[in-house]
């Protein structure tokens, strides 16, 4: 398996930072809205962040990336 470059590691590094943030945020306004809608749109994102989340960190850690 290659390694990744400095750039391709902080790339990876800024995704995770930004599906962290996506799953606080739907978290977050999940709590706060009336809509039932809303709320389901809001679950399905939190649900596909955390997917998301899991796969970046088993990326990582099968790179080698730290």
């Amino acid at each position: 398996m290659a390694t990744l470059g400095l750039h391709e590691t902080l790339e990876v590094h800024e995704l995770l930072t930004f599906k962290s943030l996506c799953l606080t945020k739907s978290s977050t306004m999940n709590n706060l809205v009336q809509d039932e809608e809303l709320k389901r749109i809001l679950s399905q994102d939190a649900a596909l962040s955390t997917k998301h989340i899991q796969s970046l960190q088993n990326f990582m850690t099968k790179g080698g990336i730290q």
